[in-house]
């Protein structure tokens, strides 16, 4: 007999052999949820397949997203470049070099209009990745509807609009934690009157897992960042059985394969205790929604199909775990942005398992197992752990202030590369079963020029707007900001008067301040 010692990535050791588990029965669709959050899950319609993508400019994102709705996708996700997220403007200084690299820049209006050109924004449901700009942009998103005359009470989709996550984890962040969950409080508030069906919220695990973390991190940070969100809204007068309706939650597929199943059942099990610890008696306020990205951090460069397999076993597991909506990352996205041909195959990937595999047939077919549900349980009690030590410390905000989820993960990270680089973790084609590579040229490039373009486009925004309207509207930002008066009404109006995203977020930073970390 084998006497090594077989652990997860999170260290939770595996028995040789799993031949009794005690539970009471549960149903899905019923608190807590364990086994997905629909009585019928796939059975009645199968996960949303989004494809995240955003590049250039406003026109080259809009033609893939085109060609994405032609090829099947059910809803668009949108990413954003660098200066978009922390708020500057295509022609700022620091804007430099990065413009329309890691996504769409979109700095006014025009450019969100010419995004979604002929695109219906009431008939399709848009994730957009951004944070700290979140509600600029649902500022934007929102008026391009409006001109196109659609009823906001029917607008669907996500602002991922978690702040937290960008303090812990990512970077992103513009001004300081205080400020910036009140700016989500305004949001929640604002989209409970007026644009109901929109998720206010995707309080992201994925990012946190990205920088290295273990899923049980993975799940105890984001739902500790989610419960601190319902608590600033509780604090606001706001109700957790309106507000939770809208909450959504983002993950990280790996490539743990059972771990990531009992990750995402512990997780609703979780939240579901956490929302009526919190006060929840609406079940759609207990229930944990949420969409999956397969993991960004496990393609490999070297023999990059490779990720093909990891890509198609990541995005099974989320499937398995009851995901609502899931993207599946383009195979070549170690060396550059995804090709359309590997964008095309990532979303095929998806269709071949909702419609050929037979996996959907089943609501939560692992359920019963008893290593799945073994290993739930112990996902859930280590996680719960690092919660009970987070709420000791004053909760996630002053957990974050004093670098206890910063330093976790990158303890964590530190492990994990280690195992890598002594062999014990193995990596295919990247520290076993190598080849000789040849030299990748990137298939997929933006072009320098197209900040010069953008700069251009803003020059003559700027130079054919209301001088007077715009500094009408600037200050009614800044007076909100001071008064505490919600914020979205003045943001909206000001983009529809054609002031841009960096001198909204330029006009919050001296009411504000910066986070300097």
């Amino acid at each position: 007999m084998n006497d090594k010692k077989f652990v997860t990535d999170s260290g939770i050791e595996i028995k040789r052999v799993y031949d009794q588990h005690n539970r009471e029965k549960e149903s899905p669709g019923e608190f807590p949820f364990t086994r997905g959050v629909h009585s019928d899950m796939y059975r009645s319609k199968l996960w949303t397949m989004r494809q995240y993508a955003g590049f250039s400019t406003a026109e080259e994102s809009n033609q893939r997203y085109h060609y994405l709705l032609k090829q099947g996708v059910m809803g668009l996700s949108v990413a954003f470049d660098l200066p978009t997220q922390i708020g500057y403007d295509s022609d700022h200084a620091l804007a430099e070099g990065e413009v329309g690299k890691v996504g769409v820049a979109i700095s006014s209006i025009e450019d969100m209009r010419t995004l979604f050109h002929a695109i219906k924004l009431e008939d399709v449901s848009t994730s957009m990745t951004i944070n700290s700009t979140g509600f600029i942009l649902l500022a934007l998103y929102i008026a391009v509807a409006k001109e196109q005359g659609a009823d906001l009470s029917k607008l669907s989709g996500t602002i991922q609009n978690d702040i937290l996550k960008e303090y812990a984890a990512r970077g992103t962040y513009i001004y300081p934690p205080k400020p910036s969950m009140r700016i989500i409080t305004d949001i929640f508030e604002y989209c409970n009157q007026s644009v109901p069906k929109w998720n206010t919220i995707s309080i992201s695990g994925y990012h946190i897992r990205e920088a290295g973390s273990t899923a049980v991190q993975e799940i105890a940070f984001t739902l500790s960042n989610g419960k601190a969100y319902c608590k600033a809204a509780i604090e606001k007068g706001l109700n957790i059985n309106e507000f939770g309706k809208r909450l959504s939650f983002f993950f990280n597929a790996h490539n743990n394969f059972f771990e990531e199943v009992a990750k995402f059942r512990a997780a609703r099990r979780m939240w579901a205790k956490i929302t009526t610890e919190l006060g929840a008696t609406d079940s759609r306020a207990q229930m944990l929604r949420f969409h999956t990205q397969t993991g960004g951090s496990t393609l490999t460069a070297q023999q990059p199909q490779n990720n093909i397999v990891r890509v198609s076993l990541q995005a099974l597991s989320a499937v398995l775990g009851g995901t609502q909506s899931l993207h599946t990352n383009g195979f070549d996205e170690a060396l550059n942005l995804p090709t359309a041909e590997a964008a095309k195959l990532a979303l095929r990937t998806q269709q071949v398992i909702g419609y050929e595999s037979g996996v959907t047939d089943s609501v939560d077919p692992l359920a019963g197992s008893y290593f799945v549900e073994a290993l739930t349980d112990e996902m859930e009690a280590e996680a719960w752990k690092y919660i009970a030590h987070i709420d000791k410390m004053g909760g996630a905000v002053s957990a974050i202030e004093q670098g206890f989820m910063q330093q976790e993960i990158a303890r964590a990270s530190y492990d994990y590369q280690k195992n890598i680089e002594s062999g014990e973790k193995i990596i295919v084609g990247v520290n076993k079963f190598t080849e000789q590579e040849t030299k990748h040229d990137s298939a997929f490039k933006i072009d320098d020029s197209i900040r010069k373009k953008q700069s251009e486009q803003l020059a003559k925004l700027r130079a054919n707007r209301s001088h007077t309207k715009f500094e009408t509207c600037i200050e009614a930002i800044a007076q909100a900001a001071k008064d505490g008066s919600n914020l979205m009404p003045p943001v909206i109006e000001a983009v529809e008067n054609n002031c841009t995203l960096g001198e909204i977020a330029d006009t919050l930073r001296k009411v504000f301040g910066e986070y300097k970390g």
